[in-house]
């Protein structure tokens, strides 16, 4: 071979060489990059560690019944809700818990004793008003006795409130003054515009659900009164945001804001900085230690 043929041959191999690089090393350099926060397992967590295998972890669909048209045209089930994947939805707050090994189940209907057995853990979030649902089921006294029974019995129930203008709150206390929780009607946190800094809640860690620092995000909230057997579990700005309360066997946790939605987990918004989603894998943790008794193991309702 010449060596006019030989240095046109080489130079071909390096343009070769030019252009498989371009197609493999963004491959190489995308595996290099850090996981996204919501792929990172927790600070010390143990590997493939499942907290609450086979348990029931049930979220309300009658109080926050909201639903709307897909692309179908069939109505369907949205706002807070295991299966919507919108900004809106819950999908990523229970994949957290199916990561634990739990199950999602959903109720249709108001709360009784018998379709709560089903279930280890019941959440309520943001309650409909008419804005929000022209036919809003509301809390009635007979729905909060038989919550409150079932707590009684050992289950964990979570109320996940709202700001005023956004959720109802009157009526979910006649669950929540049970435990000496009350939600009251006014409204902290208001973010306006780009003020992401009034939203943000800083959890110092250390403390019985949050181990390590954390920034919250909690956009519009109410805030929480207490009275025994109540007990804080995280203030900002002179407000009780969490609480929880012990209850014969069982326990009622409250938040003032359903702040584990899509829109502040799934890392698809950039701003405002929060860390929601590692900060809601140790809250689910810690839920989940709920039903756990002295021995390490899980007590049935």
């Amino acid at each position: 071979m010449s060596i006019t043929k030989f240095a046109f041959h080489l130079a071909g191999l390096g343009r070769n060489l030019k252009y498989g690089a371009r197609l493999i090393l963004p491959g190489i350099l995308c595996l290099a990059q850090p996981p996204l926060a919501w792929m990172q397992p927790l600070p010390g967590a143990v590997p493939d560690a499942l907290p609450a295998p086979g348990q029931v972890v049930m979220l309300d669909a009658w109080f926050n019944s909201q639903q709307r048209l897909n692309a179908a045209g069939k109505k369907e089930y949205f706002h807070y809700k295991w299966n919507d994947t919108s900004d809106s939805g819950f999908s990523t707050f229970g994949n957290i818990f199916t990561g634990f090994g739990a199950k999602l189940d959903t109720l249709y209907s108001a709360p009784t004793r018998e379709k709560l057995k089903r279930a280890q853990y019941y959440i309520i979030v943001s309650p409909d008003i008419p804005v929000k649902n022209p036919h809003p089921n509301y809390v009635q006294p007979e729905d909060a006795d038989q919550v409150v029974d079932w707590v009684n019995q050992g289950g964990v129930l979570v109320l996940m409130e709202n700001d005023p203008a956004n959720a109802d709150i009157d009526h979910l206390n006649l669950i929540a003054d049970h435990f000496g929780l009350h939600f009251n009607d006014v409204l902290s946190h208001h973010v306006v515009g780009d003020d992401f800094a009034a939203g943000q809640i800083q959890a110092n860690g250390g403390g019985s659900i949050f181990h390590h620092p954390y920034m919250l995000y909690m956009k519009d909230t109410c805030t929480l009164s207490l009275k025994a057997p109540a007990m804080p579990l995280l203030e900002d700005k002179g407000d009780i945001m969490m609480a929880v309360a012990k209850y014969g066997k069982g326990t009622a946790v409250a938040v003032v804001d359903p702040w584990l939605y899509n829109e502040y987990t799934d890392s698809r918004k950039k701003q405002p900085v929060e860390d929601n989603y590692t900060a809601g894998k140790e809250f689910v943790r810690w839920l989940l230690k709920q039903r756990q008794d002295a021995s390490g193991t899980f007590s049935e309702p």
